[in-house]
């Protein structure tokens, strides 16, 4: 920020838009819509738009050139591999939130409606947060081995318009809860030799931890505490799983017996499989054994809300002779 009484010095914005993320596509939004967005609320923009060519190569062009912010225009997908990109640069992240579930997005709560979210941009301020990363790959919200990349995969496979598919999606989730089996991971806590065997049905490495609050599904307020959370789940079967979802909404999981938590630095899973099928961000792949979690404390620069001022320490009163 600059001294009081100087003026703000104009940001460029490049944008990698993603034309195929899932709002940009259900709500229309373009490149000649996003045009007359950043025109209009006068700011200094250029927009790339052109997804033939390989994301690595348009985020290697945006390192390149003038623009100090760089702006993913997509879904968590784009939002993450454009942070990993400016890892170790001077260039600062701010996020058009294209996509389903728009995970940082939510967290920093930006605004979640295209025409707000370029609006208010000149309004937002650099904020450090942490990344975290599993075998040198960067993350943003969490990985998770076990029984939901199962699901992912099955809601890939299944996906279907209209009710028909919904239902043959929820058939599928309750099969698979019902069938779920355990798996034997090793999990070495920040680097020492105290190694835990476990039996798991799910565990979610988290960047930094999730809220206890009410309505806060899934969300984090804090993203820059420079630690890793795991959550473990031994069993969870489908009353389980339902309670437990209307805990996470009134805030009150953190006392569930179906979940125990460890907050680390580091993280080291050891499975007798060479390869653990994960959901990393959402995208469901298959990484190396083991598995080497750790976290970059405030390595990106995110535009995001200003926090708001934390209040002043109340100072004892003055003794009277």
């Amino acid at each position: 920020m600059p001294p009081e009484g100087f003026p703000m010095p104009e940001r460029h914005y490049h944008v990698i838009f993603n034309p195929n993320a899932g709002t940009a596509l259900t709500n229309g939004v373009t490149t000649a819509t996003l045009t007359e967005l950043f025109s209009a609320a006068g700011l200094s923009f250029d927009i790339d738009d052109d997804d033939d060519e390989p994301l690595e190569d348009r985020i290697e062009r945006a390192l390149q050139g003038p623009a100090d912010v760089i702006v993913a225009g997509g879904g968590d997908g784009t939002v993450l591999a454009v942070a990993e990109g400016l890892l170790g640069s001077d260039k600062t992240l701010a996020i058009l939130p294209l996509g389903t579930l728009n995970g940082l997005a939510r967290d920093l709560v930006l605004p979640l409606d295209v025409p707000t979210a370029v609006k208010t941009l000149p309004e937002l301020e650099p904020r450090a947060i942490d990344v975290a990363e599993v075998n040198g790959r960067a993350f943003l919200h969490n990985v998770i081995i076990g029984l939901v990349p199962g699901i992912g995969v099955g809601r890939e496979k299944i996906r279907g318009s209209g009710l028909w598919g919904k239902i043959a999606f929820t058939l599928f989730m309750i099969r698979r809860l019902a069938r779920a089996r355990r798996i034997a991971l090793a999990l070495q806590l920040n680097g020492t030799d105290n190694v835990r065997v476990e039996r798991l049905q799910t565990l979610v490495v988290a960047n930094n931890s999730y809220d206890q609050r009410f309505g806060r599904f899934m969300a984090r307020r804090r993203l820059d505490r420079g630690r890793l959370t795991a959550y473990l789940i031994r069993n969870l079967r489908l009353g389980d799983a339902l309670r437990l979802t209307v805990e996470m909404i009134m805030g009150t999981w953190g006392g569930d017996q179906v979940i125990e938590y460890e907050k680390v630095q580091q993280l080291t899973v050891v499975s007798k499989k060479p390869l653990l099928s994960v959901s990393m961000d959402g995208e469901v792949l298959m990484l190396e054994t083991p598995l080497t979690f750790a976290v970059r404390p405030k390595s990106l620069n995110v535009l995001a809300p200003a926090l708001p001022a934390a209040e002043p320490t109340p100072q004892p009163a003055a003794e009277v002779a």
